[in-house]
C-alpha cells in the first residue's frame, strides 16, 4: 500500500506546490491557489494512510520518494532533463528511503 500512497502524495504535493509557484513566480491568476491548496490537502490527508508508527519516519521516508517524483516533474513538467547529478542524488534519496521504510521494527 505504502508503494501507491507515496507515489499519488508526491504527486499531489508537488502539484500544489507548483500551483504557489505559478501564482508567485509566473504571475498566474489567483485562482491557481484553489488547486494548490485542494492539492496539498489532499498530499497531508495521503500521509496518513502510511502504515506507520510514527509520523516523523513515514515523513522522513517519503522524502526520498519526494525528490524522485519532483525530478520527474521536472523532466516531464518542466522539460528540463535531470543530469546525472540529479539521478544520483535521487537514487542515494531512495536507498535511504528503503533504509528507513523495510526494517521490521518491534
Amino acid at each position: 500500500m505504502t508503494l501507491i500512497i507515496y507515489p499519488l502524495a508526491a504527486i499531489a504535493e508537488i502539484t500544489g506546490c507548483f500551483a504557489f509557484w505559478a501564482w508567485l513566480k509566473l504571475d498566474r491568476s489567483s485562482l491557481w491557489l484553489v488547486p494548490g491548496l485542494f492539492s496539498l490537502a489532499l498530499f497531508a490527508w495521503l500521509l496518513t494512510l502510511v502504515p506507520s508508527d510514527a509520523a516523523g519516519r513515514a515523513y522522513a521516508a517519503y522524502g526520498g520518494v519526494y525528490i524522485g517524483a519532483s525530478l520527474c516533474w521536472l523532466w516531464l513538467i518542466e522539460g528540463q532533463r535531470p543530469d546525472r547529478f540529479d539521478l544520483t542524488g535521487a537514487a542515494i534519496c531512495l536507498v535511504g528511503a528503503a533504509v528507513i521504510l523495510l526494517p521490521q521494527r518491534g
